[in-house]
């Protein structure tokens, strides 16, 4: 087999790190798609997110220990600790001490509220206990031209539409509708969705095999329609707050397009920029 120094295609900061990893086609592969000043850390990363997108290690399993990994990649372990150490930041692992490194899961209590923003002006998010959930319908349909967009798909492509209300202490909170393609998601049923006491993004991640890792947000100000103020128990006109979300799995796949109108008297959109 060539090795990556006869691989015209990698400059030759990479070609020491395809070395590194053994000088493999699927190395070199790999690299080929970074750019030349990469640090070696970030491609070992590149080199787990692989394994984690094709469900090598599914959310919940432990991963190889860092000398394993060292020894899989030809890397010090330290290299492999840096790369963990940011893909532990992005919540797309989890380390827990004297146990290893896990896939992260949404079924976690600290993951359960990660792109939820809304919180009580008073207290943390589990304060209050779970959201108490209506599902109002779950169906499938062909895909509005501006979802098709978002999703990646082609316009009349299958998707999974749902609506369903939140509620904290019997108040109505948040009004949701939910896209999703439908070929990530069939089976899902209203059935599914009413029984099911977890996290939804729990939900997909074992029964669907699909895990949220980001998400873009838009933010803006409405008044409730003779819609969606019925749903929440605020009159026509009510102030509420907009929240556009494009949900994403691994390799930056969008994999659900949400809307929510968020009711503030008692709660704050927060958020934190670094």
């Amino acid at each position: 087999m060539p090795s990556s120094t006869e691989n015209p295609s990698l400059s030759s900061e990479q070609r020491p790190a395809a070395d590194a990893l053994g000088g493999s086609d699927a190395a070199a592969t790999v690299l080929q798609g970074a750019p030349a000043f990469s640090p070696l850390y970030q491609q070992i990363k590149t080199l787990i997110l692989r394994s984690l997108q094709a469900g090598e290690w599914k959310p919940g399993d432990m991963i190889p220990s860092e000398l394993d990994l060292a020894a899989r990649y030809r890397v010090s372990q330290g290299t492999v600790r840096k790369a963990i150490d940011e893909l532990a930041t992005d919540n797309l692992l989890v380390r827990r001490q004297g146990k290893g490194t896990f896939v992260a899961t949404h079924a976690e209590q600290h993951i359960q509220y990660r792109f939820l923003r809304l919180l009580p002006d008073a207290g943390d998010p589990g304060s209050q206990g779970p959201a108490e959930r209506h599902i109002i319908e779950c169906r499938r349909q062909r895909a509005p031209a501006e979802v098709a967009r978002q999703l990646g798909l082609r316009s009349g492509d299958t998707v999974v539409q749902v609506r369903r209300v939140l509620g904290f202490q019997g108040t109505p909170t948040i009004l949701e509708e939910i896209w999703l393609p439908g070929h990530s998601f069939k089976g899902l049923t209203l059935e599914t969705l009413s029984t099911d006491k977890g996290p939804m993004y729990a939900l997909f991640e074992t029964q669907f095999g699909v895990r949220m890792v980001r998400a873009v947000e838009k933010v803006k100000a409405v008044a409730a329609d003779a819609d969606s103020a019925p749903l929440l128990g605020v009159q026509p006109g009510h102030p509420l707050l907009s929240v556009e979300r494009l949900a994403f799995t691994y390799n930056d796949v969008p994999m659900e397009l949400r809307r929510g109108l968020y009711r503030t008297e008692t709660r704050h959109y927060h958020n934190e920029l670094s």
